[in-house]
């Protein structure tokens, strides 16, 4: 499996998770989802944008996908129902302290976030200091059909918990981004969907047997997809490749679009990181908050 999170990462520290949270992050619990930043990423930047909670209710849920008990991080306006959901996926770094920042900013605009951890029975991704072995121990394990699975258990958790799930969007970043694609291929719910720097091609695998570029007949939604122009990881001739099919795809495919921030890294929205670029951040926020609206979740 590829994965697109080299670029923009510092040299390889021994650092554990712990000791990170504990001295960075300030936190007292490491085994909550939400807390604190991958040990792989180190150091977080001085423009890390921090999201209160105020007005919010916010915190780690347990949702069940069969007898699997996987952890989430929820964020979403107090005693407020009938919200409009958004699935919010990680990078391979999983739900740290990021990500719940991600989901508390959707909530302050109304929406009932939710960010699942989904490597959690193949390993815990934030304790890895490697991300060379933080790939070949857990990420290169996750199929994609259990990371579907884990998503419509989501949503209907979603579904119980005050979300309305016929207003349904999904946005992610890295590995999140290809999931974003391939579970608004999935789900015939999914409104709109935003990928962030997500893979678009690749050899099929027994894990992976199928890429967005593979699926955009059966996008049930549009896809808004955010990229860099200079993301060594993700050549232009990828999303040149992914334009050129959605133009012959079905109408959800058509209406698909593209914005490709020339001389821009990967992970330009990771605030945490040296590859943050605020300008493209803040310019993919709004386009991304005006997408899901303009597709009828909000």
């Amino acid at each position: 499996m590829l994965v697109n999170d080299f670029n923009s990462l510092v040299p390889t520290q021994n650092f554990s998770r712990r000791g990170f949270v504990g001295t960075a992050a300030g936190a007292a619990t490491v085994a909550a989802v939400g807390v604190g930043f991958a040990a792989s990423v180190l150091p977080v930047s001085a423009q890390t944008v921090k999201t209160d909670s105020t007005g919010l209710t916010v915190g780690e849920v347990t949702i069940m996908v069969g007898d699997f008990k996987m952890a989430a991080y929820r964020a979403a306006p107090a005693g407020k129902t009938n919200l409009p959901v958004v699935l919010v996926i990680s990078e391979i770094f999983g739900v740290h302290e990021h990500i719940a920042d991600v989901a508390r900013r959707f909530a302050k605009l109304g929406y009932l976030a939710i960010a699942p951890e989904l490597f959690l029975r193949q390993g815990d991704a934030q304790s890895y200091a490697e991300v060379s072995k933080l790939i070949a121990e857990v990420i290169s394990k996750v199929p994609d059909a259990q990371v579907m699975g884990d998503l419509d258990a989501t949503v209907l958790w979603a579904q119980a918990n005050g979300g309305d799930t016929s207003k349904l969007a999904i946005t992610g970043f890295c590995w999140g981004g290809r999931i974003t694609w391939m579970y608004t291929a999935h789900n015939p719910k999914v409104k709109a969907g935003v990928a962030w720097y997500g893979r678009l091609v690749g050899a099929p695998n027994a894990l992976s047997p199928t890429n967005p570029v593979d699926v955009v007949g059966k996008l049930n939604a549009p896809v808004l997809g955010l990229y860099g122009g200079a993301d060594s990881g993700i050549p232009q001739e990828s999303v040149d490749k992914m334009k050129a099919a959605l133009a012959t795809g079905n109408d959800a495919a058509k209406r698909s679009e593209f914005v490709v921030y020339p001389d821009t890294p990967h992970a330009f929205h990771a605030d945490y990181r040296p590859s943050y670029r605020k300008e493209a951040a803040d310019d993919g926020w709004k386009r991304a908050t005006a997408w899901f609206k303009a597709n009828g979740v909000a």
